[in-house]
């Protein structure tokens, strides 16, 4: 059975650390257990893993009255830590490649700040999306697809769990790396920014200057790896729905195969298959709909920041630390945008696959008019690819992600032009 969001009400540190943990543990199993297949979606899991960090502020979790101060405490925090940058953006103005560097962080914070409100707003409309695939994850029935249908479980699992752990480790080394910049660099504190009275200067108050160093590191931990969970959470309910395409896929292909030349039970079965796409398809148009303003955000977000580290890592190239950084920062901009591309092209091109494996269901032996009707409808719809898109953006495919890089690379070249 689905737990739903509203079936947790408790809070303990033991409950939230074995949440926190659960997709690795499986993992693990899963990957030495060739039959082993998830008991529950990679988005469920990652839901788990957001509200063991204690910020996934949906209806249940505000119901509760230590978590609704939790949830207003990283609020207020987030945006003095917003504002502390763009305050301190007045200092840089006579250093391009400071300022660069400033401008590069508000973009990236901001898309936290971003997230962090959208959550706030849509976290109930998530659940559902969530819940959603549970059901979906669930529906087909036992018979000659069912070790076809674990299988693609199985490797959707171990596919995205395993990218979620490679990306946790970029991030970790990223936070490392920003939490560190004071020490072998000038900088006074991991990101520039300045309050009222010079209470960042260690100069003049050193005391508040550790405060600030303090509340910065935590800024940096905490958001930057819920950021994380939650666009693991958010591609993995596109890649989700592939699955379940894949899924549709193969019990399509094993139809003929389960029903043995039974009418009524390749009645009832087609019928179920229709209905089973037609709730994938709802749930893509939903997903789109849900993620329309963060798609965008992160369309833009990436663009700019692809754009300003490279520039700034050229701007910088005789310090390497320097350079060393917003390398870094340029690659998780890249693989963060190819992510979500890679996964639009997926989703796409295994919607079209449903038309092909819908023709290997049609038997001309078997069968009545209405269920060729029903075969026919499936064909027909899966002829246009279901598509991640954010109107008025493009689709997020491989194709479109070239054009971005193109871009950035001429945004780049007129930069050091006018430079020069």
């Amino acid at each position: 059975m689905v737990e739903l969001p509203s079936e947790r009400v408790g809070f303990s540190l033991r409950e939230n650390l074995k949440g926190f943990m659960a997709p690795f543990a499986r993992f693990a199993l899963t990957y030495k257990t060739p039959e082993e297949c998830p008991e529950h979606t990679v988005p469920y899991l990652n839901r788990e893993q957001l509200k063991a960090l204690g910020y996934y502020p949906n209806s249940v979790e505000r119901s509760l009255s230590g978590m609704r101060i939790w949830h207003l405490f990283l609020l207020i925090k987030g945006t003095i830590f917003y504002c502390s940058m763009l305050y301190a953006v007045s200092e840089s103005l006579e250093d391009i490649v400071e300022l660069g560097r400033d401008l590069a962080f508000i973009i990236a914070t901001f898309f936290i700040y971003f997230k962090v409100v959208f959550f706030l707003l849509y976290a109930d409309d998530v659940d559902e999306l969530i819940d959603g695939l549970e059901e979906c994850y669930r529906s087909e029935r036992k018979g000659s697809a069912a070790a076809g249908v674990r299988s693609a479980k199985r490797l959707h699992y171990l596919i995205i769990v395993g990218m979620q752990i490679i990306w946790m480790v970029s991030m970790v080394v990223f936070i490392v790396l920003l939490i560190s910049t004071p020490i072998w660099t000038q900088q006074d504190l991991p990101f520039h920014a300045a309050y009222p009275y010079h209470l960042h200067d260690p100069s003049r108050h050193p005391r508040t200057h550790i405060l600030i160093y303090i509340s910065q590191c935590f800024d940096i931990l905490y958001f930057l790896m819920w950021l994380t969970f939650t666009e693991c959470m958010s591609v993995s309910i596109y890649s989700q729905l592939t699955a379940a395409l894949s899924v549709l896929c193969v019990e399509l292909r094993h139809l003929q195969q389960f029903c043995d030349g039974d009418e009524d039970l390749m009645r009832w079965e087609i019928h179920r298959l229709v209905r089973f796409h037609q709730k994938i398809i709802s749930l893509i148009d939903r997903s789109n709909e849900i993620f329309h303003g963060p798609l965008i955000m992160q369309m833009i977000v990436n663009f700019l920041l692809v754009s300003l580290s490279v520039f700034e890592a050229m701007m910088a190239r005789h310090d390497p630390k320097v350079a060393g950084e917003f390398i870094v920062l340029m690659l998780m901009a890249l693989g963060h945008l190819s992510m979500w591309t890679k996964f639009g092209d997926m989703m796409s091109q295994e919607s079209l696959d449903v038309a092909e494996a819908a023709y290997e269901a049609y038997d001309a032996n078997v069968g009545t008019k209405r269920i060729y009707w029903n075969i026919r409808f499936i064909i027909m719809r899966a002829q246009t690819p279901l598509i991640m898109r954010a109107t008025p953006f493009p689709i997020f495919n491989m194709a479109n992600y070239k054009a971005i890089l193109n871009q950035c690379y001429g945004i780049l070249t007129l930069l050091l032009n006018t430079l020069d």
